[in-house]
Formats: C-alpha cells, sequence, structure tokens
C-alpha cells in the first residue's frame, strides 16, 4: 500500500507555526478512507451497503512538530481484527527528511444504519478476509 501524503496547509497552524495537534486525527481519518480505496472496498460503497465504521477510540503520540507546507506520508497498517473491532496503526512522516512526526493508533467498530452491530464476515466477507490476512501478515501491505 502506498503511504497516504498532504502537504500541511497555513489553517492548520497556529500563531507559532507549528501544526495543531488535533489536524493530525484528521490527517488519520483522510489516510484511512485512502487505504480502504487502495484494499478495493472504498467507504462510500461499504456504507451504501448499510455498514458504517465509527471510532471507537484514538491515541497520539506527537514526537516533532510539522509546519507549513511540510509534506506528510501517512502510513495505515491494519493491526488486529477479530470480526467486530478493527485496531488501525498510523505512522506520519515528514517526506523531506523521513522523520516520524506522529505514531498513533485508532479501533473501529462496524454497525449498521440503527447501530446494532455488525459481522463483516456476513456483511461484507471478501473485506474481512482481506482484513484478516493483513493482520495476519498473509497479505501485502507496503509496495502493492
Amino acid at each position: 500500500m502506498k503511504p497516504y501524503r498532504r502537504r500541511v496547509q497555513y489553517y492548520e497552524t497556529d500563531m507559532m507555526g507549528i501544526t495543531h495537534h488535533a489536524c493530525y486525527v484528521r490527517w488519520m481519518e483522510e489516510a484511512r478512507i485512502d487505504f480502504m480505496d487502495q484494499l478495493g472496498f472504498p467507504y462510500r460503497e461499504m456504507e451504501a451497503r448499510d455498514v458504517f465504521s465509527p471510532v471507537k477510540s484514538i491515541a497520539c503520540d506527537y514526537r516533532r512538530s510539522c509546519t507549513f507546507g511540510d509534506e506528510i506520508a501517512v502510513t495505515v497498517r491494519p493491526e488486529s481484527f477479530n470480526g467486530v473491532v478493527l485496531r488501525l496503526s498510523y505512522e506520519m512522516v515528514n517526506a523531506a527528511d523521513g522523520e516520524t512526526v506522529c505514531t498513533a493508533a485508532s479501533e473501529h467498530c462496524f454497525l449498521n444504519r440503527e447501530g446494532r452491530f455488525v459481522r463483516l464476515k456476513r456483511s461484507l466477507p471478501e473485506f474481512a478476509a482481506r482484513l484478516e490476512a493483513l493482520c495476519a501478515g498473509d497479505g501485502a501491505v507496503d509496495g502493492e
């Protein structure tokens, strides 16, 4: 999988010129959407099939600041999937120097429109199988 790339926008920085901490969470979402597209399971199609994936938890470790104009590459990796909860890890790297600016993780469950849990093995079996393979190390994540 190719990392998701984006440039830090001016409006994302504070008066010191440093990227605001909340932006990293937004970038995680952008990268997660891109990751799903690369897997062949676009978010929009998943939602059209009455499967939604809200954030259950999120954690960020800010390691180094980034500023306006920096290009950030966000790599998403599935860590675990038990059929109901998916845990993803993120590494955000400044493309200019290769330095990690943030590492993060998010957990997601899968619900239908009424808010009831959805088992992906029944609703989206090919997606569930792909996630399981990636988490087990049986599916290529880098360089696909």
